[in-house]
Order: C-alpha cells, then sequence, then structure tokens
C-alpha cells in the first residue's frame, strides 16, 4: 500500500502464476513504461480486504496515538510528559486507555508495554 500510496505511476505487480501467456507479460511491461500502473486483480483484491478490517489502533484518540508513538521510540512515562507537555498523572491515564482499548488488561502472558508497541508497528504504522 506504502508504495502505490506514494507514486504508483511505472508501479507494478504482477503474480507469475496467473500470467498465461507472453502477451499477458507484454502487456502489462508496456503500460509500465507508458507510466502506468499495473497490479494483478488478486493482489487488489487482498489490499482492499486488509484496508477494510479495522485495526485496534484506529480506536485511539489522537492523544493516545500520539503516546503510543512516543512508547514506540523507546520512551518512558516521564520522557512521554517532556514531549506533549502533559503532567505524569495525564500521561498514565492515556497510557491506560490504550492498553484497554487494545485489548491488553493485566495479564501475565507478556509485558503490555511490549505488546501495545507491537500492535502499533504491525496495525498502526502507516495503516
Amino acid at each position: 500500500m506504502r508504495l502505490l500510496e506514494e507514486d504508483p505511476s511505472g508501479t507494478g505487480y504482477l503474480l507469475k502464476d496467473r500470467i498465461a501467456h507472453a502477451a499477458t507479460l507484454s502487456d502489462a511491461l508496456r503500460r509500465l513504461v507508458a507510466g502506468e500502473c499495473v497490479v494483478d486483480q488478486v493482489i487488489v483484491g487482498r489490499l482492499l480486504a486488509r484496508a477494510r478490517r479495522p485495526s485496534a489502533v484506529d480506536a485511539l484518540s489522537p492523544r493516545e496515538h500520539d503516546v503510543l508513538a512516543l512508547m514506540a521510540e523507546g520512551r518512558s512515562n516521564g520522557g512521554i510528559c517532556e514531549v506533549l507537555g502533559l503532567s505524569p498523572k495525564t500521561v498514565e491515564t492515556h497510557v491506560s486507555h490504550l492498553f484497554t482499548k487494545l485489548g491488553l488488561l493485566d495479564q501475565d502472558q507478556g509485558h503490555r508495554r511490549v505488546l501495545a508497541v507491537l500492535t502499533y508497528l504491525r496495525e498502526g504504522v502507516g495503516a
């Protein structure tokens, strides 16, 4: 998706098992050289299906998103306070809310802060 968002002209992605004839490949290459975007319809379907899936990160408020992005940079709550100009209690509240929204309740199976950042990296960045 990021590749296509920036400048799709001259970009192409075909699946080799879906090219039945040399003419199909030749046509795609001609169109690419002309500046068109050529993407196999199966890939388009997959990209659209992925784009439609709601992400847990989408449920975060803009401020919670900012806090999570700073967590992903490795900042502590104190560091987040400094960057955003918030009180420690406010940052703790945002962190608590984002844990809840990401479904990271108190659990023994992992460190919630790390799990939140992993969710952000998988679903949130550029999504």
